[in-house]
């Protein structure tokens, strides 16, 4: 791959990060405090690409300086030929060539074969091409049920916002549900936004995936829904459930980790969120 390549290549990467930054795309890879990284590394590869661009125009403009210069003194020679351009006879081909074909066959070798580059580096563009016209869906039902929840026991739990019920983030409610067995909630109404999972019995679950970095490493946390749960319930499906603290919890059959529940007083299905990721477990 030439210069000309590897710019254009850089360039396009650059354009897809800064477009993906500028969109809530990005939040398909990473968690939402990346942003102003990606918007840098963007521009970077962006004026990278530009510079090396500019090199190039200035390094061939450089050699076709030197090129003219060093023909001048061939024009001015008197035999009219100039110094290492003179003709060869039949005999002068001999020592160079054996089988007879002499130096054209081998200037000939040097230039079929001396300067390709392996069409393979090509193969890099694919995952750009994916980034652009491929939007990957965020993590959902299927990994959640086959990974082990990750909630953690938390240092310490905020005061809870006004209002009730109250709206609280899928990972907090857990956290104060399973290690502070709901006495900072005060027994107020919750409000919990979440997809839904199904283990194999077809119990339902609230998840959240949730990140330290990036989606590579999303691992769910999941709640247990009892109560006024609705009739039917399809994986992946997006509830936004009002409910209040239960004592009922489970251990997940993954890892063993706790799955606290909520007990449900209303739901109702609601869009994907912008972030369908949950960040506040690490926060």
């Amino acid at each position: 791959m030439n210069r000309q390549a590897q710019a254009a290549v850089l360039f396009l990467v650059g354009a897809a990060v800064l477009h993906a930054s500028v969109t809530d795309l990005y939040l398909r890879y990473v968690k939402a405090g990346l942003r102003p990284l990606l918007l840098a590394a963007g521009v970077v590869l962006i004026v990278t690409a530009l510079a090396t661009v500019w090199y190039e125009i200035r390094e061939h403009r450089a050699s076709a300086d030197r090129a003219g210069a060093g023909h001048e003194p061939a024009d001015a020679d008197d035999d009219g030929h100039g110094h290492g351009h003179r003709p060869l006879d039949g005999d002068e081909h001999e020592p160079l060539d054996g089988d007879g074909h002499g130096d054209d066959h081998g200037r000939g070798h040097g230039h079929g074969h001396g300067h390709r580059e392996p069409r393979i580096s090509w193969l890099l563009v694919l995952p750009l091409l994916a980034l652009i016209l491929v939007a990957p869906p965020a993590l959902g039902s299927y990994s959640a049920m086959r990974t082990g929840t990750a909630l953690q026991a938390p240092f310490g739990y905020a005061k809870l916002p006004a209002g009730d019920p109250v709206a609280l983030g899928l990972v907090d409610y857990a956290s104060r549900a399973a290690y502070g067995h709901g006495r900072s909630l005060g027994g107020r109404q919750v409000k919990i936004t979440g997809f839904v999972a199904l283990d194999r019995s077809g119990a339902p679950y609230l998840v959240r995936m949730a990140l330290n970095c990036c989606a590579a490493d999303a691992q769910p946390v999941k709640i247990g829904l009892s109560g006024r749960t609705p009739p039917v319930l399809r994986p992946d499906t997006w509830l936004e459930v009002t409910g209040r603290y239960t004592a009922k919890r489970t251990t997940d059959p993954v890892n063993g980790g706790i799955i606290p529940y909520l007990e449900v007083g209303s739901a109702r299905p609601v869009p994907t969120p912008r972030d369908p990721y949950d960040e506040s477990w690490n926060n």
